[in-house]
């Protein structure tokens, strides 16, 4: 399952809920089977220079190569700034879990995880 964290002023105005859809949206788009991209987004009332960063992380897979990254990556950058309608200085990072990273779902019986797709 990716990951994605939005860090940005909170100066922007940024839709962090339809962005982090977005985000799941475009890698579904390069890799059907990535799924669930699960995120969270921070706003920072403290900073220096109007900024967002971008933090996509995925696990490796044989066909996530630099060909796939840089098309990921090069997609990920349009649509998002296509959703900002500020000037502000901009950073995406796509990495790869290490081998020793775990990432699965907990289900408690009798409990439901909103979206989760089996």
């Amino acid at each position: 399952m990716p990951h994605c964290e939005i860090h940005f002023s909170d100066n922007l105005r940024v839709d962090a809920e339809a962005t982090l859809a977005l985000v799941e949206e475009v890698i579904n788009s390069h890799d059907e089977n990535a799924h669930e991209c699960k995120g969270r987004a921070y706003p920072a009332s403290k900073f220096h220079r109007t900024h967002i960063k971008v933090t996509v992380s995925l696990l490796p897979k044989p066909h996530r190569d630099e060909v796939f990254t840089k098309a990921l990556m090069v997609d990920l950058e349009n649509k998002i700034k296509q959703t900002l309608s500020q000037s502000c200085f901009f950073s995406l990072q796509i990495e790869y879990n290490s081998p020793y990273y775990e990432t699965n779902v907990h289900l408690v019986e009798g409990d439901e995880l909103p979206q989760y797709r089996q």
